[in-house]
């Protein structure tokens, strides 16, 4: 009762608000994605996320070095594909020697404990920018997951700890555990993207791997056939215990900002690790602030991230992880 319960007395200072604060930041809560592409010495600023780059293999074992030694210690690979091997099937991505097997092979020879997880989706394979397998105009559902089966089976021996379906295909988390245990990879992981939205904040990432959905007649405009409706949240908690009965670690809830709801209904509901990604646009909405003087960068950048902690997220994908440790430090 007041004047005797002053709320304002652990807000006094500083240290006193540092020693109540309910939602700590470390750099173990990050999760980094990082985009690779085919060649030497490249280090390509992409346009619509300024400062984040796509490396090729010679540098990015110079990026995982200094992630380590920020103390981020887990990371998300996903790929560039030159357009000449994409198909309608993904091919490529089952390719032993493809780009993806050689980034996780890069990335574990150059630091053997850095925690790996890859994409496993067919868009940045796609030579129509999807995430399934199109026939008549259609995205069909369990032909893809069997491919995606595949994909994580190569993964998981090119030495991937976790791989992460970004898909939302029916069943494809059930198809991928029981072929990895088939392989015997019992071990390998599975984070599964399990309430993906079909969200207009993916632009800059689609930019980064040239995977946005082409502009064609009998294909698909967009990915709402199969990525959620942003009107629901209930669907998100069905789609989530789902994932989690056929066998995801991990489950996750992408974008994040916008979806911040779901996160803590997911979080009240379940009882594995929750993982949020702060997407590209996100990303790309602050700096461009950031750059017209509209927002104090490093300000935003945390209280966003704060928000997301305290939403319920265990794991956050953001592109913001080397700033915001740096900033710790």
């Amino acid at each position: 009762m007041f004047p005797l319960r002053r709320n304002r007395r652990l807000r006094t200072n500083e240290a006193i608000r540092s020693l109540v604060r309910e939602t700590i930041i470390t750099p173990t809560d990050f999760l980094v994605p990082l985009f690779v592409v085919e060649g030497k010495g490249i280090k390509d600023e992409i346009p619509s996320m300024p400062n984040y780059f796509r490396y090729s293999l010679d540098l990015l074992e110079g990026e995982v070095k200094e992630l380590w030694q920020l103390g981020l210690k887990s990371v998300l690979l996903f790929v560039k594909v030159p357009d000449n091997l994409k198909d309608n099937k993904g091919a490529e991505a089952l390719n032993p020697n493809g780009l993806m097997q050689r980034a996780i092979k890069t990335v574990k020879n150059v630091c053997p404990d850095m925690l790996v997880m890859t994409d496993v989706a067919l868009d940045p394979y796609s030579a129509y920018g999807h995430d399934g397998i199109i026939e008549n105009g259609q995205i069909i559902n369990d032909e893809t997951a069997d491919v995606l089966a595949e994909m994580s089976i190569s993964h998981a021996q090119a030495g991937a700890d976790f791989v992460a379906p970004s898909d939302m295909m029916d069943g494809r988390i059930l198809t991928i555990r029981e072929a990895l245990e088939d392989e015997g990879f019992t071990n390998t992981g599975i984070m599964s993207y399990s309430a993906k939205y079909a969200s207009a904040f993916y632009g800059p990432f689609r930019d980064a791997l040239d995977s946005a959905p082409v502009n064609l007649v009998d294909i698909p405009k967009d990915k709402k056939s199969y990525q959620m409706d942003y009107a629901n949240r209930f669907e998100a908690i069905r789609e989530t215990e789902m994932d989690i009965d056929e066998g995801a670690d991990i489950v996750m809830v992408k974008p994040g900002l916008c979806y911040l709801d779901i996160v803590r209904e997911i979080k009240n509901e379940v009882d594995v690790p929750l993982a949020v990604y702060q997407v590209s646009g996100e990303y790309a909405m602050l700096k461009a602030a950031a750059e017209k003087g509209w927002l104090d960068h490093d300000a935003v950048m945390m209280e966003q991230i704060t928000a997301i902690k305290r939403a319920g997220a265990d794991i956050i994908a953001s592109y913001f992880a080397k700033d915001v440790v740096k900033l710790l430090s």
